[in-house]
C-alpha cells in the first residue's frame, strides 16, 4: 500500500513515531509530507520518501491557508495514498480536507487541542468549524486524552469513529532505569521550550526561592528559549540560579542525573511526553492538574500536582518533595515506570495504527 503522513514537525514525527514508521515501512510505501527541518534524513533512513511541505505551523493568513488545501491535493494526486495518517491541526484539518475531497481513507491524531481553541474568542470558532470540515469523513479520529474528547463532541465537531491513544507512548527500551542518584546535590530537571505557557515563569521563581533556601538543590532547564527569557535566563545562569543546557538531543542522559522533573505548564497539550520519558528512567514528577498531564502522575504516588500558574504551590510540592528520604524518592520514580509500563508502552499506540491500517 501507499501511505501518507502528514504532521507539522520532522522531529516530533522522528522522535515520537519513529516506531511507527519502521513497521509500516516493512510492508508498504511510505510517504512523509511535512516542513524540511534538522530531522528529515533520519526519517528517509527509516526508509520513507520525504516531500517537502513548506507552511508556517503558526500563521493565520487566510490566504496561505487556504493554500495549503492546493498543496495537499496536489500531493495525492501525485502519490495517490491508500490511506493519509494525519497529526496536529493544520495537516488534520487541510490534509483532511483534501483527502475528503478525493474520497482517500484518513485517520486523525488530535495531539492538542492548540492555543487558538484553548484561548477562545474569535479564533477558537474559527478553528473549530474548519476542523469540523476537515474531519468530517475521517474513518478513525484519535484523541489523547479525555478532556480534548469530550470537548470535541460537546462542541459537535465529530462524527467520524474515534478512540483514546495513551499521547504518543513511550519507548520503554530507550528510555530506561537508571541508578536513582545519591550525590551532593538533587537536582531537578525542566525540559520544554521557554515558553510562558510551559510554566516558565514559574519554574524559574521556584528556582531563585529553593536555591536561596536550599543551597544543595540544582536547576536545570533544557529546551530552545524563546526571545522574551534570553536576558532573564542569562542572569539566572551567571548567578547560579540555573543550569541552562539549551536544545539537548539525548533526554535520556539528563535523567541520570534528574532527581525529579518539574513540568508546570498550562499550555494545551495532548499527553506530555516530557513525563513519560520522566516516568520510564524512574524518575518522580512535579506537573500541573490539567489535561495531558493529570493522565500520568498520581498525586503522592509518582508525584505531586501543582496548580496552574502558581509559583507559591509549586515551592510548597518542591519543598515536600525534599523531605523526603532517599529511598521514598526512589520507590516514587520506580512507581513512575510502572505506571508507564502497564499505561503508556509506545507499542500500544503502533499496535492500535496497525490495526486501523488492517
Amino acid at each position: 500500500m501507499n501511505i501518507l503522513i502528514a504532521a507539522n514537525s520532522d522531529i516530533g514525527l522522528y522522535k515520537f513515531r519513529k516506531e511507527l514508521l519502521e513497521e509500516l515501512v516493512k510492508n508498504h510505501k511510505v510517504f512523509v509530507a511535512l516542513p524540511k527541518g534538522k530531522f528529515y534524513q533520519e526519517i528517509v533512513n527509516i526508509g520513507c520518501t520525504f516531500i517537502e511541505t513548506d507552511y508556517d505551523r503558526h500563521g493565520v493568513n487566510p490566504f496561505k491557508e487556504l493554500q495549503l488545501i492546493s498543496l495537499f491535493n496536489k500531493i495525492l494526486k501525485n502519490i495517490k495514498p491508500d490511506i493519509v495518517f494525519t497529526y496536529t491541526i493544520k495537516p488534520n484539518v487541510y490534509a483532511g480536507m483534501a483527502c475528503a475531497s478525493q474520497n482517500i481513507p484518513y485517520v486523525a491524531n488530535i495531539t492538542g487541542l492548540g492555543t487558538s481553541i484553548e484561548n477562545g474568542g474569535i479564533m477558537q470558532k474559527i478553528t473549530l468549524s474548519l476542523y469540523k470540515i476537515g474531519l468530517r469523513k475521517a474513518k478513525k479520529v484519535f484523541f489523547q486524552n479525555t478532556e480534548n474528547r469530550d470537548f470535541m463532541l460537546n462542541k459537535n465537531i465529530i462524527k467520524s469513529p474515534y478512540d483514546m491513544l495513551p499521547g504518543s507512548g513511550v519507548n520503554l527500551e530507550q528510555y530506561n532505569v537508571t541508578e536513582y542518584p545519591n550525590g551532593d546535590t538533587i537536582d531537578f530537571m525542566f525540559i520544554s521550550r521557554l515558553m510562558k505557557e510551559k510554566g516558565t515563569d514559574q519554574y524559574l521563581e521556584a528556582a531563585e526561592y529553593i536555591r536561596k533556601k536550599y543551597p544543595q538543590t540544582r536547576f536545570h532547564v533544557c529546551g530552545s528559549c524563546e526571545k522574551e527569557y534570553e536576558g532573564n535566563l542569562e542572569k539566572l545562569q551567571k548567578d547560579g540560579t540555573i543550569i541552562y543546557h539549551g536544545l539537548v538531543s539525548d533526554i535520556a542522559s539528563m535523567h541520570k542525573i534528574s532527581g525529579c522533573t518539574i513540568h508546570p505548564t498550562y499550555y494545551p497539550e495532548g499527553l506530555s511526553n516530557v513525563l513519560l520519558e520522566s516516568c520510564a528512567c524512574g524518575r518522580p514528577i512535579i506537573t500541573t492538574n490539567r489535561s495531558g498531564c493529570r493522565e500520568v502522575v498520581d498525586n503522592g504516588v509518582n508525584g505531586f500536582v501543582v496548580k496552574e500558574r502558581d509559583s507559591k504551590d509549586l515551592i510548597e510540592k518542591i519543598e515536600q518533595f525534599l523531605s523526603l528520604s532517599y529511598d521514598e524518592k526512589k520507590n516514587m520514580g520506580l512507581a513512575g515506570r510502572k505506571k508507564v509500563e502497564k499505561e503508556f508502552d509506545r507499542k500500544i499506540v503502533t499496535a492500535k495504527y496497525l490495526e486501523e491500517l488492517n
